[in-house]
């Protein structure tokens, strides 16, 4: 499938850091939307149906924590990968984020190369995972 047929799910209330990564999905031929707080980023869930989500954990109105729980509970209709993009290197954390059904974790900073990698075999790993 071609990579425009992708829309990815940005959510990191860095605006410098989401155009960054915006930039570099767009370079590959993804579709992009993004939100820069956990509730804008679980509206855009619902409005957008993305098929995948880059998610910052450090968030205001709602953390990545709770937008993931939300996302695994209320979003079932189709499985999204979601890929925590996070400062925190810290064992508890990525435990948890696990514990909450993350598919991918990547430590800020992250290269382009290896963010692009991990949306692509996410995205490769879709197929395998429909319902």
């Amino acid at each position: 499938m071609d990579n425009k047929n992708f829309k990815i799910l940005i959510a990191d209330d860095d605006p410098d850091i989401a155009r960054l990564v915006e930039k570099e999905l767009k370079a590959e031929g993804y579709a992009t939307v993004t939100a820069f707080d956990g509730e804008q980023a679980l509206s855009r869930v619902k409005s957008d149906d993305p098929d995948l989500i880059i998610l910052d954990l450090m968030m205001p109105k709602l953390n990545g924590f709770e937008v993931l729980k939300e996302i695994r509970e209320k979003f079932t209709d189709k499985w999204r990968p979601v890929m925590i993009v996070s400062g925190n290197s810290d064992l508890d954390t990525v435990r948890k984020c696990y514990d909450l059904e993350a598919d991918h974790y990547l430590n800020k900073p992250c290269t382009a190369e290896n963010l692009i990698r991990g949306v692509k075999t996410m995205i490769s790993l879709i197929p395998m995972r429909i319902k």
